[in-house]
């Protein structure tokens, strides 16, 4: 009999197929770890080698893959590399080697030390579970000399369904293989999430009862409303995927620029990383980017990169928008992202710490040096970038940061991610030229929800209405104060919440460039008034299932659809 289920829906679309889980972990099992067996005391030390050799042969596979790739799956994939060389991971494995454990039951007991304490801090830390228990499994089948675990290469096209996807796996997805993303745990702001995104391919977390469906099992997938369809009736079927194909096909067509349907101009931009990733982007009806993250640069490096290599990475992505806006987010690292070159605290809480504008407090060379390279990237492209910073909560930071960015001739804004910053956004513009909503973070703040957990996906999705109250606050402040204010966060990738935002004033989108022709192409079928009207409606809900209903009555009632026909 055909069943339905439920989950948190993060990437639209509509695709049929059969199952497919991922292939089998390694045996944990002490037979085969040979936890049982005491290693020699004159072998300690050859196992411990063979242990660190295996780790780093891991790590070097990693980073050859996310310099395979670019944007977010780069910077996943070179953080996960960063994992299977920690050296208190590699220490507490060495430790258990130098009593007489086996190199692959050290690796598994470190593990399962390091993700109890990673687990018990929650928020951002608790995200690195999944990625070091899949370091732990690579480095295990080295170990043992069996093949690299992952996501197996389907013989059909086929839906891809797991408990959790590494980035590793999720980076690596091909779309014409794997036609759709479902998973039992993660959120919508997860890297899975995210990275399902950039691959353009129906995506739903949190779905419970996953664990019942079998490989090869028929079912349909939709990525808009969370549904997750077992057992399908082929005809009913086949018919939703050739609907949604003709409307692909419609938002294909779209090449931009953004406006509504009565002329109102939103700028539709790209969230990039790099210069290879922002040179990607340009493949796609964007206007620019909206946020450049600059953590690549610093990620894994030993040192800190000088003002000129710094400045080089930056003018790459000025080029490649050369005459077109372009966002630079400065530094967001911390104990959840953290630098080789720095000594982060040890945080109970690093979601709540010592990142992002908290940095510069201890470190102020490091902001120093970074906004003198983009400026030197500015001067030498002939562009003039905003530059916005990351995890500011008070109009007193705005003000110090606009001041240095403002001495370089450059354009000043800041990041409203805390729930304060959205309260006082009228004082905070009057001291920055824009503003830049980043919903992930806003919305797991707001909610004191961990956006990791699959418990809480319900309450850290972006049509919490609660989170729409502050963004619309900081829009209201920007038209009083006649200044920019966009967002930047994934909740911009959602064709039916980005006309909400445009309806509570939000004057740019920026999401994974892949997206920009879905936001684009809905937002030109409907006027700015039915925007309203929809911010309106998903403004009076009181969760988000309700809100995005809600707003989807409207933007697709008879009316505007035949407007839009027009």
């Amino acid at each position: 009999m055909t069943e339905i289920l439920t989950g948190t829906p993060v990437v639209g679309g509509v695709a049929h197929g059969p199952a497919l889980w991922p292939g089998r972990r390694p045996d944990h099992s002490a037979e085969a770890l040979g936890a049982g067996v005491e290693i020699a005391e004159g072998r300690r030390a050859e196992e411990s080698a063979r242990f660190t050799e295996a780790a780093a042969t891991v790590a070097a596979r990693l980073r050859e893959r996310a310099s395979q790739n670019t944007g977010v799956a780069a910077e996943v994939l070179a953080a996960t590399a960063g994992l299977a060389e920690d050296r208190g991971w590699i220490g507490a494995a060495s430790a258990l080697i130098a009593k007489g454990a086996s190199a692959p039951s050290a690796a598994v007991a470190a593990t399962e030390q390091f993700a109890a304490v990673f687990t018990k801090l929650g928020g951002l830390m608790a995200e690195r579970v999944t990625d070091l228990n899949d370091v732990r499994d690579r480095v295990v089948a080295e170990l043992l000399g069996l093949p690299e675990p992952g996501v197996p290469t389907p013989e059909v096209p086929s839906i891809l369904l797991a408990d959790d996807l590494a980035p590793a796996d999720t980076a690596g997805l091909d779309p014409a293989a794997t036609i759709a993303l479902v998973t039992r745990l993660g959120g919508p702001t997860s890297h899975t999430a995210i990275i399902a995104r950039q691959l353009g391919i129906p995506c739903v977390v949190a779905v419970g009862g996953l664990g019942e469906i079998e490989s090869g099992t028929a079912i349909l997938v939709d990525g808009t409303t969370g549904e997750i369809v077992v057992d399908p009736d082929d005809a009913v079927a086949s018919a939703r995927v050739e609907e949604y194909r003709h409307h692909a096909a419609r938002v294909a067509g779209w090449s931009g620029p953004g406006r509504t349907a009565d002329g109102v101009e939103v700028a539709i931009l790209a969230n990039v990383a790099d210069g290879a990733s922002a040179r990607a982007a340009t493949g796609q009806p964007v206007e620019g980017v909206g946020l450049f993250r600059t953590e690549l640069a610093f990620l894994e490096r030993a040192d800190e990169p000088s003002v000129e290599e710094q400045a080089a990475i930056y003018r790459e992505v000025l080029d490649a928008f050369a005459g077109g806006k372009v966002v630079v987010r400065t530094l967001d690292a911390g104990s959840d992202k953290p630098l080789r070159f720095v000594s982060h605290p040890d945080e109970a809480n690093p979601a709540l710490g010592v990142r992002g504008d908290r940095i510069a407090l201890a470190h102020p060379e490091i902001r120093a040096h970074q906004l003198d390279a983009i400026a030197r990237a500015a001067e030498e492209s002939g562009a003039r970038p905003w530059v916005m910073a990351p995890m500011i909560a008070s109009p007193a930071e705005a003000a110090a940061f606009a001041a240095q960015v403002r001495e370089r001739g450059l354009v000043a804004g800041v990041m409203v991610e805390v729930p304060a910053a959205a309260i006082l956004a009228p004082a905070i513009l009057a001291e920055v030229d824009f503003v830049s909503i980043g919903t992930n973070d806003l919305t797991q703040y707001t909610m004191a929800a961990d956006r990791m957990s699959a418990d809480l996906a319900a309450l850290t999705d972006p049509w919490q209405p609660a989170v729409l109250h502050l963004i619309s606050m900081v829009a209201q402040a920007g038209r009083d104060q006649g200044k920019p204010v966009g967002v930047c966060g994934e909740a911009a990738a959602d064709p039916y919440l980005a006309c909400v935002l445009v309806g509570l004033g939000v004057t740019s989108l920026s999401s994974a460039p892949v997206a920009a022709p879905a936001v684009g192409a809905q937002l030109g079928a409907v006027t700015l008034e039915t925007c309203k009207k929809a911010a309106a409606a998903a403004l009076a809900a009181t969760d988000p299932a309700a809100a995005r209903a809600a707003a989807a009555a409207i933007l697709d009632s008879d009316e505007v659809r035949l407007a839009a026909s027009r």
